[in-house]
């Protein structure tokens, strides 16, 4: 058994990652925004040295992407120094650490999916922050620092577009979604359990892709979410980008290649069809 620590542990994924570690019978300290803020050296500190974890998950981030256009020195603080003070007191005492990053990170503009070495190009605050982050995890753990690249997550904790779709799916008779935005589906639970089977493994340290298989737009995906309800598909129309303008541009392609599993002898995710049907009786009445 493993003494784990995770931090954000009131949102979306750090709320799965507990459930899993329970079940899985292993010792967890999950910290919420409200025990720990990640800015705080002395307090990260502190967390760290009394909890005496062997793995540290960093779920902590400022996710408000469109926010962060106008506030990137604010969510720089706790993307970039936050991820580098967890990754110090890390350091310090001896843990590994898992830092959890994003999609966003890539320009968004290519024609396959990315590898886990492809050079970073972020087009928003957002990506540059949490560049700033990966990049001070790998530098102050090059041997015990682990980046987990994920995106397009769903899940049963917090606001999502599977769960807002299905809500719609009983208020309108019919809604529009964007059609030229490509990527990766993905259940936190799923996210949660390659996490485990990470910091189980005897891997290398680096980068991993955490993503579902296959890839679709956000219009397939709610279409695939009406069939799943029993509704009609042809409700869900069509649009482009430019329907819905916002502060920070999304990109246009987000699929991830998942390569880096092999080397710890991992399966990743399967497709996000079956992994969406699969959590369908979770959240589909929630």
């Amino acid at each position: 058994m493993s003494q784990w620590l995770v931090t954000g542990a009131g949102g979306m994924l750090g709320q799965d990652l507990i459930t899993r570690l329970d079940r899985a019978s292993e010792a967890v300290v999950g910290l919420t925004r409200r025990d720990l803020d990640i800015t705080d050296a002395a307090a990260v500190t502190a967390a760290v040295r009394d909890c005496r974890p062997d793995v540290v998950v960093n779920c902590a981030a400022w996710t408000a992407v469109d926010d962060a256009e106008a506030h990137e020195e604010e969510a720089l603080l706790v993307n970039g120094l936050g991820a580098r003070l967890v990754a110090t007191a890390c350091a310090a005492n001896g843990a590994r650490l898992i830092h959890l990053s994003t999609d966003y990170v890539f320009a968004g503009d290519a024609g396959q999916p990315y590898a886990e070495n492809d050079a970073p190009g972020p087009r928003t605050a957002y990506g540059r922050t949490k560049l700033a982050g990966e990049r001070a995890v790998l530098e102050l753990l090059p041997r015990s620092g682990y980046v987990v690249r994920t995106a397009w997550l769903y899940g049963a904790q917090g606001p999502n577009f599977v769960r807002t779709m299905i809500r719609l799916a009983r208020e309108r008779e019919n809604i529009t979604v964007v059609d030229d935005q490509r990527g990766q589906p993905t259940w936190t639970v799923d996210v949660a359990d390659q996490v485990i089977a990470l910091a189980r493994a005897s891997a290398e340290a680096g980068v991993y892709h955490a993503t579902s298989g296959g890839e679709t737009t956000w219009f397939g995906l709610a279409c695939e979410i009406f069939r799943l309800l029993g509704a009609d598909p042809a409700r869900v129309r069509p649009v482009t980008s430019s329907a819905y303008p916002r502060p920070a541009p999304r990109p246009a392609y987000s699929v991830l290649g998942h390569r880096a599993w092999a080397g710890a002898d991992i399966k990743p995710i399967s497709g996000w069809q079956v992994r969406l049907q699969r959590a369908f009786s979770v959240f589909a009445t929630a």
